[in-house]
This record gives C-alpha cells, sequence and structure tokens, in this order.
C-alpha cells in the first residue's frame, strides 16, 4: 500500500516526531511511504535530524507555515505532481497548511485519476488554528476553509476527545462519522529511564543546585505558548521561595522581549533560557515540575514527555490538557491565572512525598496511553479500512 504523508514544516513539536515516526513504522510492516515536507520559518528548531537515512522523504521549498498565493500555487502545483509519478492509495496530511494544499491536491488529483487509482484523503489535526491565532474576522475565513477541506476529507483524525468536539460542535467541521480518534504515540524509553541516579547527573550538566527547587518548560518562544505567563508565575513562586530556579527550554521569536521581561521581574539570576535543546531528558531528569502555560493545546507533547520522565505537571487548563493530567499526576488552573499556578507549584515544593507519587502515576499513566506501539496500531487500522 503507498501511503503519501505531508506536513508543513518538520519543526520541533508533536506533529514533526509523529510525522517522521510513522513513516519509518509504517514501511517496516508494508507500507510504501513518502514524507513531503516545507520549509522552516527563521528561528524555528529543526528535527530533521530524526529522518531515518533510508527513508523517502522530498522537500517542498514553497511550502511554508506564512500566507503566500505565489508559493502556495507552486506548492499546490508540486504535490500535484508527485501525487500523479506516486499514485499513492492514502494520501494523510498533517497541520494546517499541509492540509490545506495537501487535500486540495488529492481532490484535483482524485477528479482526474484512472478508474479504481482513486486515493483516500486523511487529515490529523494535532490541534487547530481556530483559538487564539488570527482576528475573528480571519478565524471566520479559515472556519469556512476547513469546512470545506472537509467536504474532500474520507477521515478527519482528531488526537483527543477535546480537538475532535471542538471541530465537530463548535465550529461544525466535518460529519461526525468522518471522526476518528487517535491520540499520539512516541518512543518514551529515554524518558522512562530517568531514575534518581539521572536526575542528579542531569543537575551536573546543567549546573543546578541539588537543593535548588526548579520549574521547567518546553517549548517554542511564541505567543500562543504564553511564556509572558510562565514569568509572572516565576515572580509570584520565587517571592516566596528563595530556592526556586526555572529552566525555559526552546527558541523562537520573543525570546529577547522574554528575556527583558525577566530582568524586568527581578528573576534574571533565577530563570535560565537554554535555547533549543536535543537532550530533553537531561531537562526533565533536572527538574521538580514541569509548567505549561499554553493559551491553546491539542496534545501538549512536552506535558507527557515530563510525566513520562516522573515530573508532574501544573498547566493552563486548555484543549486536551485535561486528556493528560489530573489532580493524581498535577495540578490545573484556568488561563492567565498565574496566581493559581503558582499555588499550585508551591504546594508541589511543599510535599516532596506527594510530588513523587504524581510523577511515578503520571508515568505510568502516559507510558500506557501515548506508547508507540499503539500509535502505529492505530495508523495502520485506519489506513486497512479505508483501503478495504
Amino acid at each position: 500500500m503507498r501511503v503519501l504523508r505531508l506536513i508543513t514544516r518538520l519543526n520541533i513539536g508533536g506533529p514533526s516526531i509523529q510525522a517522521i515516526t510513522l513513516s519509518d513504522r509504517l514501511t517496516s510492516r508494508g507500507f510504501t511511504t513518502r514524507l513531503l515536507h516545507g520549509s522552516l520559518g527563521e528561528g524555528e528548531g529543526d528535527m530533521r535530524y530524526l529522518l531515518p537515512p533510508a527513508a523517502d522523504v522530498e522537500q517542498v521549498p514553497e511550502l511554508r507555515r506564512e500566507l503566500s498565493p505565489k508559493d502556495d500555487y507552486a506548492a499546490f502545483s508540486r504535490v500535484l505532481a508527485i501525487l500523479r509519478d506516486f499514485r499513492p492509495q492514502i494520501v494523510h496530511t498533517h497541520m494546517a497548511k499541509a492540509g490545506a494544499i495537501g487535500r486540495a491536491a488529492a481532490a484535483v488529483y482524485n477528479r482526474f485519476a484512472a478508474h479504481g487509482e482513486r486515493a483516500r484523503i486523511v487529515h490529523t489535526y494535532h490541534g487547530h488554528v481556530l483559538e487564539g491565532y488570527f482576528s475573528p474576522a480571519k478565524t471566520a475565513i479559515f472556519v469556512g476553509i476547513e469546512r470545506q477541506l472537509a467536504r474532500v476529507t474520507d477521515r478527519i483524525v482528531a488526537i483527543s476527545p477535546a480537538i475532535r468536539d471542538e471541530l465537530r460542535d463548535l465550529h461544525h467541521i466535518g460529519r461526525a462519522d468522518q471522526y476518528r480518534i487517535v491520540p499520539l504515540g512516541f518512543d518514551l524509553s529515554s524518558m522512562t529511564a530517568v531514575d534518581d541516579r539521572a536526575r542528579a547527573a542531569a543537575r551536573q550538566t546543567l549546573d543546578v543546585p541539588a537543593s535548588a527547587h526548579v520549574v521547567s518548560t518546553v517549548g517554542r518562544l511564541t505567543a500562543i505558548k504564553q511564556h509572558h505567563l510562565f514569568l509572572e508565575t516565576a515572580r509570584l513562586v520565587a517571592d516566596g521561595d528563595p530556592a526556586a530556579m526555572f529552566l525555559i527550554a526552546g527558541d523562537g521569536e520573543l525570546r529577547a522581549p522574554l528575556e527583558q521581561t525577566a530582568r524586568d521581574f527581578g528573576l534574571a539570576g533565577r530563570v535560565r533560557f537554554l535555547g533549543w535543546r536535543r537532550d530533553l531528558a537531561t531537562i526533565y531528569g533536572a527538574s521538580d515540575v514541569f509548567l505549561l502555560t499554553s493559551r491553546n493545546e491539542g496534545t501538549p507533547v512536552a506535558l507527557i514527555e515530563s510525566l513520562a520522565a516522573g515530573v508532574p505537571g501544573v498547566s493552563t487548563d486548555v484543549g486536551g490538557v485535561r486528556d493528560v493530567i489530573d489532580e493524581t499526576t498535577g495540578a490545573l488552573a484556568p488561563f492567565d491565572d498565574a496566581a493559581g499556578l503558582a499555588s499550585a507549584i508551591a504546594r508541589l515544593f511543599a510535599d516532596p512525598a506527594s510530588r513523587k507519587t504524581m510523577g511515578e502515576r503520571g508515568r505510568a499513566s502516559v507510558v500506557a496511553r501515548y506508547g508507540l506501539d499503539r500509535l502505529v496500531d492505530d495508523i495502520e487500522r485506519l489506513y486497512r479500512e479505508l483501503a478495504g
């Protein structure tokens, strides 16, 4: 079975990990797969280092996150030419721009394909850009586009029930029978290997005192991740805890203003901006609490990874976060409630035994629900169902 998979770009994040991993694992199960990806934006971290040497991968340079009629048409034409050459039975798209261009090209391909060569079209929503990204007018336009694209899509994959409900019930995208829930899946072995010895080594590597109370976060330094709220929370925690320090792993267009905000808050010596890191097990290993302050999330990959490393999470209660943690593995607070987030962190710092128990429960929970084999099984089942 030939599968053509498209993703807007292979930047740091869950969609890239899933796209790369599936291309590798599906090949080992007898599928012929080709992965198309676009170009990174300025300052974005690159995950192409994860690509297996033998993977069938092709870049479409004109495929970019930003809107550009000229580049978008060139990307559409290139994808359509690849479809005609590769003749896939399945076309599977990831992320908004690849989802639009890939599905439009697949619809045109199907319109003119020879009898019996129609490709089945699948799109995965790892989240969506229909809340918190654009003005109401632009959001309405994008909702209209997604509704039209759903008409040519055979299966719509949502990575959590919350994402499905928002798309289907709130935005009226697609029909109920088109949806499938396929949670993310990862190789979490490097995280589950984090033990007490690894934690001590991680603190030495990062030059973090053994007695410090460490809060970390991992992600792009961009508006939707709301790192300003992270810093507001850090200021409140730091005011009541002289041992508290904060690690921010990631980079992006907001790094300079966030560094200035940390200085303005009097946190310059207690907040460390680490940039992009590949040794995430080290970051989690050095941490006591993981803090997520996003305005919107599909399934928060960094939160899953931190729990797999035995680190309880504190997060804004948005998107699919509630599908990952609850009161037994961390704490939730309303979006923009810095005081609530800080209070939850302080409680965890004050009770090491409870913190350890939460971490152990979180590890067991995410390993059972977000393992890689389960993901590959789910996707293979979906493809074979569509191919008959």
